[in-house]
């Protein structure tokens, strides 16, 4: 006669019994929570390029103050999504593996806003990588929460990486007359931008270049003016895989999906900001690219498909499969 295995719950239970062990309903709930998050990264392959997704922590904003739309009510709209005002907001960068060299896209913010961000540094580490090896980091701009992770009490936080920015990005941001000219909001944006950027200029790591350059093998920067003077893009393309990566043409995905005209406060030219991100959204869903989004919910990852005027955005699906 052929047995049947028996099914786990009652194997256990038998072979306790048989040891005399018994099992105590007692609960212990004397243990401290724990309130932290798992290390913030997430690995998939693009091609033979190794992509790291690299969270610096999150940040409350103020989407009912910022964001600009006359046509929309936009606490409504966040409460339709079981949202508050104040969204709890991604500030992701993006680690290239090409093989030859780590390219980091984007810093973080460092010290700059507050405790609940400058993680970056912590969670390179984590994903088995230390600042010292990136070969390469490319600017999607100069502000805080993408330059802020450069310097670290004084010191360059990667001492053998050469700074890739946009020519005109890096003109703006390092001038002296337009800080002391700025609003007041504005001049701390200035005086980040400066005190991340300038000591690489000064060891010869700062590199500029022209809208549309190829900066390195397989990457190549897109230029999208409008959030800032030098906004770029980068596209990552790997043995016919395509991964663009488009910092900040949306901030507020709940809103800016469902409305892509509405812009932010903190874009510098609101009009051509709008007709960037359109632009490019559309050509995303056209073309069903793959996208990296530097405040879209960790790791901000995943394709555009178009839904009349509106925009889906589907996530990347977890996968422990790197080949």
């Amino acid at each position: 006669m052929k047995l049947r295995a028996l099914p786990l719950q009652i194997a256990l239970a038998i072979a306790l019994t048989a040891s005399g062990v018994t099992i105590s309903p007692t609960a212990y709930a004397a243990a401290p929570l724990v309130k932290t998050q798992a290390p913030g990264f997430y690995r998939m392959m693009l091609g033979t390029f190794e992509v790291t997704a690299l969270s610096d922590g999150t940040v409350d904003l103020p989407a009912e103050a910022i964001l600009h739309s006359d046509a929309h009510d936009i606490p409504k709209q966040l409460k339709a999504q079981h949202l508050k005002s104040a969204v709890e907001t991604s500030i992701n960068a993006y680690l290239i593996n090409t093989g030859d060299r780590l390219v980091l896209i984007d810093t973080g913010t460092g010290a700059l806003m507050g405790a609940t961000l400058g993680k970056l540094d912590t969670n390179l580490r984590a994903a088995g990588y230390r600042p010292e090896q990136v070969d390469d980091i490319l600017l999607t701009h100069a502000h805080p929460d993408h330059v802020g992770g450069l310097m670290a009490e004084g010191r360059m936080v990667f001492p053998n990486a050469s700074i890739h920015i946009e020519e005109a990005e890096a003109n703006y941001w390092m001038s002296q007359d337009r800080m002391q000219n700025a609003p007041e909001m504005e001049r701390s944006f200035f005086e980040g931008a400066i005190a991340m950027l300038t000591p690489y200029a000064k060891a010869g790591k700062l590199k500029t270049f022209s809208p549309g350059a190829t900066l390195l093998p397989g990457i190549r920067a897109v230029a999208s003016h409008g959030h800032t003077i030098g906004h770029s893009v980068y596209s990552i393309e790997s043995t016919g895989e395509r991964l663009m990566l488009i910092g900040d043409m949306i901030h507020v995905g709940p809103v800016q999906l469902h409305d892509p005209k509405v812009t932010i406060a903190f874009d510098a030219d609101a009009k051509a900001a709008r007709a960037t991100r359109l632009m490019f959204f559309g050509d995303a869903a056209r073309k069903n690219l793959l996208i990296g989004a530097s405040h879209l919910s960790f790791p901000g990852l995943g394709r555009l498909s178009k839904q009349g005027s509106s925009f889906r955005w589907t996530p990347v699906e977890f996968t422990t499969q790197l080949k």
